[in-house]
């Protein structure tokens, strides 16, 4: 039996690391071509932003449930970073969360910007639904000001902006719909191992996946903070929503990953979306920081929730539209439950190869030897295995530095063992959602840091 465990895993993991290899080969040509063409004169080499950039008429949506304990100190940050810029911070707050609506309400009498938006209905309702009360508020203040907002940026209640990202973000929706910039985790000394993989994994998907799919021309999801869509853009969904007859919104209140599929949506419009990796004048990356869960069973209720949205809903809501490059790329999206079960397959049959081979050493078990096939691909994954692991060691150790870079490398062991975790929530919140219970907007715990402290 663990022969056969271990020969399924094999394949399914050998198939999945040829994927990655494959990603990672278009990565390093696109590197290629950059650095040859900088070679040849000819390259478009970032310039420093304009400095006349106009960064008025920005909304920023803040949707918030229960973050009495972040979202002040946020708002906070965001004064302080934006001090001078004409834009508009919407809070989203529902009426039974009272210590998040009081700290928001202290917000606002130090910042006339900061607008208090209490949801219809008690919370929590979906993420989407919160952000479709900010849209109408903000469409509600456009006709009393008799004005027009530019662009939605879109942030969380634990998010630390960077001061430059307005101007990179007015600068690009000059010419794009919509404008993704990295997201960075801090590195929490107090969970190295579970909010530490968050690091790896943003250190890589935003180094190079993100990046990939803009060599392919595929659509670019949205990470749900540090993003803009342009208003323009925001009208277009809604106009494709009505038509469709869905309700005249521009965020889908049943939907999980509403960020990630309005990117998307925006690129099945014909719209075009950039990611953006720009640097500010100390060589520092634009970027959105924040904490990310430190406690295990947080982390894989985050990531069943991205399952969930991503790999099953997403399958249904989403199709398979687009050429070879948009399909590829909906195809890593969803194979995240895969994964983890073919992933736990793998170490059960690690477990079983372990026992059998201890009962070999001592006399007590003589195993049958392995197939030549099931050998040769097991050679094949240990060396796609040796290439990937290097790969997440170099994106993290660029991001934050030797120590974090060579931690990345044990610290996919708890990256697996949460996703493994991850796929049986996901699973059965999407059998739920089959049976018609309506999936709500599950609370994550955060901390925050500003200036050095949480």
């Amino acid at each position: 039996m663990g022969q056969e465990l271990l020969l399924f895993a094999a394949i399914w993991l050998l198939i999945g690391a040829l994927d990655d290899l494959a990603v990672d080969l278009v990565w390093i040509g696109h590197k290629a071509r950059l650095y040859w063409r900088e070679l040849l004169g000819r390259s478009h080499k970032t310039v420093p932003l304009p400095a006349d950039i106009d960064t008025s008429r920005l909304a920023v949506f803040v949707p918030a449930w229960q973050e009495v304990d972040v979202i002040g100190h946020m708002l906070h940050h965001c004064r302080a970073a934006w001090p001078n810029d004409d834009i508009r911070i919407y809070a989203g707050c529902y009426p039974n969360d009272k210590p998040t609506i009081q700290a928001v309400q202290a917000a606002m009498d130090k910042d006339v910007r900061i607008r208090l938006v209490i949801n219809h209905a008690p919370g929590p309702t979906s993420k989407a639904d919160c952000l479709n009360r900010l849209w109408e508020r903000l469409r509600a203040d456009e006709a009393a000001d008799e004005i027009e907002m530019r662009a939605i940026i879109l942030q969380d209640a634990e998010d630390v902006v960077h001061t430059d990202a307005l101007r990179v973000f007015a600068h690009y929706l000059e010419t794009h719909d919509f404008v993704q910039i990295p997201v960075i985790p801090f590195v929490n000394p107090h969970s190295r191992w579970v909010s530490g993989h968050y690091c790896d994994e943003f250190a890589e998907a935003h180094g190079k996946a993100m990046v990939v799919r803009g060599a392919v021309a595929a659509g670019l999801p949205a990470a749900g903070v540090g993003c803009a869509f342009s208003r323009d853009a925001m009208l277009q969904v809604i106009e494709q929503n009505r038509s469709k007859g869905g309700a005249p919104l521009p965020f889908d209140a049943d939907s999980l990953t509403e960020d990630y599929e309005l990117g998307l949506k925006i690129k099945d419009m014909g719209g075009s979306g950039i990611f953006v990796r720009e640097r500010d004048a100390d060589g520092k990356l634009v970027a959105t920081a924040e904490f990310f869960p430190s406690d295990i069973r947080e982390a894989a209720r985050q990531k069943s929730r991205w399952m969930a949205g991503i790999a099953l809903l997403g399958w249904e809501r989403m199709g398979w539209r687009g050429n070879w490059a948009e399909k590829w790329m909906r195809l890593r999206d969803r194979r995240a439950v895969l994964a983890a079960l073919v992933l736990c397959a793998g170490y059960l049959g690690l477990v079983f190869v372990t026992i059998i081979t201890i009962g070999q050493w001592t006399g007590l078990y003589e195993p049958t030897p392995l197939e030549p096939v099931l050998a040769l691909i097991l050679i094949c994954n240990a060396v796609l295995l040796l290439w990937r692991l290097c790969f997440r060691l170099g994106f993290t150790t660029a991001q934050y530095g030797w120590r974090e870079g060579i931690l990345s490398v044990p610290r996919v062991v708890v990256a697996n063992i949460i996703s493994i975790m991850a796929a049986r929530r996901a699973l059965a919140g999407y059998i739920r959602d089959l049976k018609g219970t309506r999936l709500r907007w599950e609370k994550t715990n955060h901390i925050i840091k500003h200036g050095g402290e949480e």
